[in-house]
């Protein structure tokens, strides 16, 4: 299979430029908006399911209903209602927005004491020969957090972190972002106790989360295994000759914002204030995590963390207030177009549950799969779980729409609803590596100075190989019966 990450990409070329990353996700918003005026409007009748306590769509009641085409105006308000858009099925994006500008400043706080820099440098030294070892390591590690509770716009607070790095360690920023993205994006494709799509799921399915559980283990390790083997592979090349790198031509940008790496010959050592400042930095990861996978913790008590910590390190640094001040808005400046790009992208899910088009795609699929045999259901489903997660990007948002339309589908075929509930996650979670409706798809890219199209053309050899391993394993599955 051809690597196109090989090719390496020349900054003196003229002519067409990509896009940006906000240019893109309007012209999205404007497709869907287009899209409100030509596809019918439906809906499905809903009611209250106390197990999970949301609305749910009823099977048999989809009916066509009045169409409410977006025009301009509604293209204009969708970013702005993007950020607080009252009927989206997870946290608002302002949460999201206003979470990633605290960390930004914690970051810029943290940064200004020089401590980050100096650590890194002396990590870099101890494990000369063998930085190799961080990418299946911190991968383990971001799959757990996937699989276990769907770790998704927490991961965020990583990347700033993570990148200077892999780039002290000779690779590039894509590699930080692969080793974060694709590491916390497999374990969610491959959940196994995950409360926000397998969970959820199962319950809305009618079967205990348990069933299926080996299935998606072996999804989990063996998407896992790929995703080290082809981010290794990469990085090994940058860091060989980096003219490689997807990202060469933007490496005077990358580095003024994340440094240039170490030289492991004058080393200096770290002095009290900054290890001190290093305890309460790697505490304050330590807790968020706790707090998120055992506490219930969303956006509003992790950014107060954050808050905390960096007035923390602001007094052991004694900047003073001034200089705390300017540390931490400079530091929030530095990730707001990333902030702008979580309210955009959630805009283009307010255009179309606007203009009623959700409902009549489901409902699309659901006729799709009548009269299919057991192979070529599941795939099927697999396959509509795929198209339907582009416009809903949420895994919990995805289950309670889906689940209950599709799983007892499932009854009708011969097929155990436990693999509807595998064909779900694993559908969602290959699309959200790559998807430009997923405010933490873009925001990653955004962090990493990472093109979209670029980013493409790093994953789609691995996209490949995962769809067809998924799609292996749920005929196998369907076979061993």
């Amino acid at each position: 299979m051809a690597d196109t990450s090989e090719t390496p990409v020349a900054s003196t070329k003229k002519g067409f430029s990509f896009p940006t990353a906000y240019t893109i996700l309007f012209l999205l918003i404007v497709l869907v908006a287009a899209g409100t005026w030509v596809v019918p409007a439906g809906k499905y009748d809903r009611v209250k399911n106390a197990e999970l306590d949301k609305e749910v769509p009823v099977p048999g009641t989809y009916q066509t209903v009045e169409s409410n085409p977006q025009g301009a105006v509604d293209v204009f308000l969708a970013p702005i209602a993007g950020f607080y858009d009252p009927d989206s099925y997870e946290a608002q994006a302002i949460d999201v927005a206003l979470f990633v500008l605290i960390i930004g400043g914690f970051l810029g706080v943290v940064t200004k004491t020089g401590a980050i820099d100096v650590g890194i440098a002396r990590a870099m030294s101890r494990l000369k020969g063998r930085e190799n070892w961080m990418i299946p390591i911190l991968m383990a590690l971001f799959a757990a957090g996937g699989s276990s509770y769907g770790m998704a716009e927490e991961s965020l607070a990583f990347y700033s972190l993570l990148i200077p790095v892999m780039i002290a360690a000779g690779y590039d920023s894509v590699v930080a972002v692969a080793v974060i993205l694709l590491g916390a994006g497999i374990g969610t494709l491959g959940s196994t106790i995950n409360p926000f799509a397998t969970v959820i799921a199962a319950n809305a399915a009618g079967i205990p989360f348990t069933n299926g559980i080996g299935l998606r283990f072996f999804i989990l390790f063996a998407g896992w295994l790929a995703c080290v083997l082809y981010v290794m592979r990469y990085a090994a090349r940058v860091k060989k000759d980096p003219s490689l790198s997807i990202v060469a031509d933007r490496r005077s940008e990358i580095e003024a914002q994340f440094g240039k790496g170490v030289n492991n010959e004058t080393v200096a050592a770290l002095s009290g204030r900054q290890k001190l400042v290093l305890v309460i930095f790697t505490l304050t990861f330590a807790v968020m995590i706790w707090g998120v996978s055992s506490q219930d913790w969303w956006m509003a008590r992790m950014g107060a963390l954050f808050l905390v910590a960096s007035i923390l390190v602001g007094i052991v640094a004694r900047m003073g207030e001034k200089g705390f001040t300017d540390a931490f808005v400079d530091g929030a400046r530095d990730l707001l177009g990333v902030a702008l790009v979580i309210g955009i992208a959630r805009g283009i899910v307010v255009v179309m549950d606007a203009g009623n088009m959700t409902d009549t795609i489901l409902h699309t699929g659901e006729e799709a799969l009548s009269g299919l045999s057991e192979i070529g259901f599941i795939n099927t489903m697999f396959g509509i779980e795929v198209v339907m997660s582009f416009f809903v990007p949420s895994s919990s948002g995805l289950a309670v729409l889906t689940m209950p339309i599709m799983a007892p589908l499932a009854d009708f075929s011969n097929v155990g609803r436990e693999l509807v509930v595998t064909a779900y996650q694993s559908a969602n979670g290959l699309v959200n590596l790559f998807n430009p409706t997923f405010a933490v798809v873009m925001g990653a890219l955004a962090i990493g100075r990472v093109p979209y199209e670029r980013w493409l053309r790093f994953i789609w050899p691995l996209l490949l190989m995962l769809t067809g391993l998924i799609m292996a394993s749920l005929s196998m599955a369907v076979v061993m019966g």
